[in-house]
């Protein structure tokens, strides 16, 4: 019995041939502010992902671990090793740590599977949901497609916000910044954006990513539970990098989120990305370069803050046929101070966009929402991109507020006015209340068309200036109740024929025989 043991495991031994394995490892020299400093892995490459080896899973409430490896991400290479920074808790990384190359490049999950949920800047779920099963790895990194990939604008991106579809149209596969100073109201323009995606066909509809860089979780939270009442978070993915996140984190959740959109647009589907907000991640971007020991520049931000949104931004496209015909707009937010928007990164991303929504806290203080600049706001693309409806309705509206503008900074200071400018004046306050609209209540394009078509059309003429916005909500609800039809024509033909025009003509005619009362100025 002994001996055929004995033979058996010298016949094993016989028939062994060794493996060799080569690891790539170092050794973690220095540890501060998230950032690390390597000796010996002389064979990385940048934005390649390393290992942590004593790094430990961190438990949760119910005893899972919510990850058993710490990684890091290589950020710079340099004569005598690397500098990383780690995507994770810091607490974790002690000097002598040993640290193993992957040989990848960082990736993140995108799928089907992430609608709906919440995910951090490494495409990890944290909304308690379980994790994803069938996902496909995107690089966070990928070059822009080229020119010859790209085709013109030409389909509209509906934001359900009259000021912005009348006057600052936007097309898919365009970037628009949306620009203001702190609490003016931009992240409700994007979010009103994506509310009012319900509106579109299923199969045109857009999958719309929101990426919050720096916020406060409770606002992300509070944004998150808006989509679920408003019915939007079902084809809505949103990135979070939370203030309390570490920097690398926030730098690179912008990437992250155009990395998830870049898997639906290669399908051939639209997709809409909101950044919010840029200026944080240059912050972050600033704070992690000076960390590596980079040399500062204007503003002490490197000298490659404007590369590091341009190659961003520039993966915002609408494909050839030949590529599937997918889009990615891109609407970035940049906060200002004191509405400088000539100051370092303002400029920036302004010269990188194709437009800006500019929001003034001027205003935003005066009552109206959207607090949109119409002199300082334009739209380079998206006016080819434009419905004919839209454009036969709002084609003089800019010009028209512009002029209002101008004669609103004279009236203060002329006494007696002449009968035509005190007229344009009347009626450059009304057609501002006619723009107001209220926070996540974005209006379907054939309501905009009626009621633009109405306001240019004297409509408003004998309703009290402050009456404006009520009045305006009846007539939305009598166009909804009582004239479907012409609705229903505008949005399948696209253009206001002339027999909407004659059937608008008559419901407004009837609805001011309704209420005779609201028209009495």
């Amino acid at each position: 019995m002994e001996s055929s043991i004995v033979e058996k495991i010298i016949r094993e031994i016989e028939g062994y041939t060794p493996k060799s394995e080569g690891e790539h490892v170092g050794r973690v020299t220095a540890v501060g502010d998230g950032v690390v400093a390597i000796d010996g892995l002389s064979k990385v490459v940048m934005s390649e992902i390393i290992i942590f080896e004593e790094g430990k899973g961190k438990p949760l409430a119910d005893g899972m671990e919510v990850s058993t490896e710490l990684y890091g991400l290589v950020l710079n290479l340099e004569e005598d090793g690397i500098r990383a920074s780690i995507l994770g808790d810091t607490s974790r990384v002690s000097e002598g740590m040993t640290v193993k190359s992957t040989g990848k490049i960082l990736s993140v999950p995108s799928g089907d599977e992430l609608l709906g949920r919440v995910v951090n800047a490494l495409g990890e779920p944290i909304d308690g949901k379980g994790p994803f099963k069938h996902v496909t790895m995107m690089q966070v990194e990928r070059q822009s497609s080229g020119v010859i990939d790209r085709k013109k604008v030409t389909v509209p991106l509906q934001t359900g916000i009259k000021a912005i579809d009348a006057m600052i149209p936007i097309g898919r596969g365009q970037r628009e910044l949306i620009i203001g100073d702190r609490s003016t109201g931009k992240t409700t323009v994007a979010i009103d954006t994506i509310i009012n995606q319900r509106n579109e066909p299923k199969e045109k509809r857009p999958i719309c990513i929101y990426v919050a860089i720096g916020q406060k979780e409770s606002k992300t939270v509070r944004i998150m539970q808006q989509l679920k009442q408003a019915g939007a978070l079902e084809y809505t993915i949103i990135v979070d990098a939370p203030a309390s996140s570490p920097a690398a984190l926030q730098f690179l959740a912008p990437f992250a989120g155009a990395a998830i959109g870049e898997f639906f647009m290669d399908r051939g589907q639209d997709v809409l990305v909101i950044y919010d907000d840029l200026s944080k991640q240059a912050v972050a971007y600033r704070q992690l370069s000076l960390l590596l020991r980079r040399p500062p520049g204007r503003e002490a931000y490197p000298g490659d803050i404007f590369y590091l949104h341009s190659r961003l931004l520039e993966r915002a496209a609408r494909l050839s046929d030949e590529k599937g015909g997918g889009s990615l707009t891109a609407l970035p937010i940049i906060e200002t101070q004191q509405g400088d928007i000539s100051a370092y990164i303002p400029t920036n991303v302004i010269s990188i966009t194709d437009g800006q929504i500019f929001l003034m806290a001027d205003l935003f203080n005066k009552g109206v929402l959207p607090a949109i600049d119409v002199g300082n706001s334009v739209s380079r693309v998206g006016g080819d991109a434009q419905t004919k409806a839209m454009k036969s309705v709002a084609g003089g509206l800019k010009l028209e507020l512009a002029q209002f503008r101008e004669l609103e900074a004279f009236m203060q200071f002329a006494q007696d006015l002449d009968k035509e400018t005190a007229e344009r004046i009347a009626s450059g306050q009304r057609m501002v209340e006619v723009l107001k609209q209220k926070n996540g209540h974005p209006l379907p394009l054939p309501m905009q068309v009626a009621v633009l078509y109405a306001a240019t059309h004297k409509f408003y003429a004998d309703v009290p200036i402050k009456a404006v916005p009520s009045v305006e909500a009846k007539f939305i609800e009598y166009m909804d109740g009582q004239h479907q039809q012409v609705l229903t024509d505008i949005k399948s033909s696209g253009v206001v024929s002339d027999d909407s025009k004659k059937l608008l003509n008559t419901a407004m005619e009837e609805f001011k025989l309704a209420h005779p009362e609201l028209f009495k100025n």
